[in-house]
């Protein structure tokens, strides 16, 4: 198993249309793509109250290349993307990890 850890940093204001998105789009476009999310966090004291972190589990990078691939790719999203951004930009920057468990994680 591979854990991607993804972190999107906001434009001041912008969270709320974050959120939205995610909720009300985003998790039914990858539940129908069959990603899967462990979770989503919010800073709740931290540098930066302008971040959301989340976590997909991946079966291999190949799983990951192939269904990402489909997602940015999905005529759904691309649709829901532009609509979410009518009012203006929302992300300032995204930065992803990857990261395999070791032999005593309690997630493998």
């Amino acid at each position: 198993m591979i854990y991607e850890l993804r972190t999107y940093r906001t434009l001041p204001g912008r969270m709320p249309a974050l959120l939205k998105r995610f909720e009300t789009r985003t998790l039914k476009i990858w539940e129908r793509l069959g990603i899967r999310q462990l979770g989503f966090w919010r800073t709740t004291v931290g540098p930066s109250h302008l971040e959301l972190v989340y976590i997909l589990a991946w079966d291999s990078l190949a799983e990951r290349e192939r269904l990402w691939g489909a997602f940015v790719a999905d005529p759904e999203w691309l649709e829901v993307a532009a609509a979410s951004e009518v009012d203006g930009q929302i992300l300032a920057n995204i930065s992803n990890t990857f990261m395999s468990p070791t032999s005593f994680s309690a997630l493998q």
